[in-house]
């Protein structure tokens, strides 16, 4: 997926595709009968050839799902069936690579083990085991759906895609990916892995987050894991989890193998019906939109010491990374003087504030530059929602993960 700030994109609701009916054309009328060629019986006629894979998706949810009993990457959350845990991964996981969130998931479910001690937990503490992850609504989010699985669900994840629905934080793919891969329902999910794995087997044109093709992804993607559900397994194979295979091949899939640049197309279990590859197109497909044009934002912060104490200002609620800590920090408007502009804002002479280098970090689309200037003040500045802390109250506090690499080079 492409996963980002706890929230989903415009995933369209399934459309079940009609069946065909045969319609019967009245009496024709009369009409002079034409004599036609004899067929020679060497050239039988040749039916219609139908799209790649649209007529076999039993053997294509097989091939997938063999493929990835012998390929998946042993993930932690991979070796669980537990909904809590699996939900937690798919949350974390949303705009977030892999390797980041292995250690941060096992941390997390060592703290909060089950809904009842998230629901419970404080939410600082909730905000400072998400630190570094980003999109931090998202950690709101959990600790408010947990909440509500406590008081209405009696600790237990819903287990159909309507009741996760209801949950904060959970939109269509993720509610996806909780019925299907906890409890193996046959449940479609879309995200950006998929997308590119469906659009390349079957070369479907156009962007992805257009309603028809989103609707026809999704169709897809149903039918797909309604053939997995259908499968017989074979004795003493072990418990029948196709629907929660098949999901997860097709995201690693997308992954590992059907990379957005360099597939691997000779590694693909879908390699001989797969439509981009015969035409020699994969780089095609999906034809998603330009991204946004980055813009670049400038921003004047402040290290501010005081008798051993740093100053520290929290974000209010509303707006992004509410309720987290930084260091007081202005948003420059163009050719503003960043040493100038701090001074006044904080009401302190220029000549205390020294430059202290920069620090450049991206958020989605915005390239950030923060000019640092750090300064030992005789009296202590009084800013709202702001407070002086110890060095050790600093390293408890939930800080923006560019504020706590700056927290980090303190004296």
């Amino acid at each position: 997926m492409q996963r980002a700030n706890g929230v989903e994109r415009s995933p369209g609701n399934v459309r079940q595709r009609k069946s065909a009916t045969t319609r019967h054309p009245p009496a024709a009328l009369t009409a002079p009968q034409v004599a036609l060629p004899k067929r020679s019986p060497r050239t039988p006629a040749r039916p219609a050839k139908a799209a790649p894979g649209t007529t076999d998706l039993p053997r294509r949810a097989r091939l997938l799902i063999d493929w990835f009993n012998r390929s998946a990457r042993d993930l932690p959350w991979r070796r669980t069936t537990d909904p809590y845990a699996i939900w937690v991964s798919e949350i974390m996981l949303q705009q977030t690579q892999v390797a980041t969130v292995i250690p941060y998931w096992e941390r997390w479910l060592r703290e909060f083990p089950d809904p009842a001690t998230l629901a419970a937990a404080p939410e600082a503490r909730v905000l400072k085991l998400w630190e570094g992850l980003g999109y931090y609504s998202r950690a709101r989010n959990l600790q408010r759906a947990a909440q509500t699985v406590v008081r209405e669900h009696g600790s237990r994840l819903p287990d159909t895609v309507a009741g996760l629905k209801e949950l904060a934080g959970i939109g269509p793919y993720t509610a996806g990916a909780i019925a299907s891969i906890a409890y193996n329902q046959p449940a479609a999910l879309l995200d950006g892995n998929v997308i590119r794995v469906l659009t390349r087997h079957q070369a479907w044109p156009g962007d992805p987050r257009s309603r028809e093709l989103n609707t026809r992804l999704w169709a897809e993607a149903q039918q797909l894991v309604d053939a997995a559900a259908r499968l017989t397994q074979p004795r003493n194979s072990g418990a029948v989890r196709n629907c929660s295979a098949l999901n997860q091949a097709l995201m690693e899939l997308g992954a590992t193998v059907c990379t957005p640049t360099s597939p691997r197309c000779d590694d693909c279990p879908w390699q001989t019906t797969c439509a981009a590859k015969a035409r020699g197109q994969t780089d095609r497909f999906p034809e998603t939109a330009a991204r946004p044009k980055v813009e670049l934002r400038y921003f004047a912060t402040a290290l501010l010491r005081h008798k051993d104490r740093w100053l520290v200002r929290q974000r209010p609620t509303g707006i992004v990374n509410a309720g987290y800590w930084e260091f007081p920090n202005l948003e420059l408007p163009d050719n503003t003087e960043p040493r100038t502009a701090l001074a006044q804002w904080l009401g302190i002479p220029i000549q205390q504030l020294e430059a202290a280098g920069t620090l450049r970090h991206a958020i989605t689309r915005y390239r950030m530059t923060q000019h640092l200037y750090r300064a030992d003040v005789p009296r202590a500045v009084a800013l709202e929602s702001a407070r002086w802390v110890s060095p050790a109250e600093l390293a408890e506090l939930a800080l923006t993960g560019p504020h706590r690499r700056l927290a980090a080079t303190l004296a």
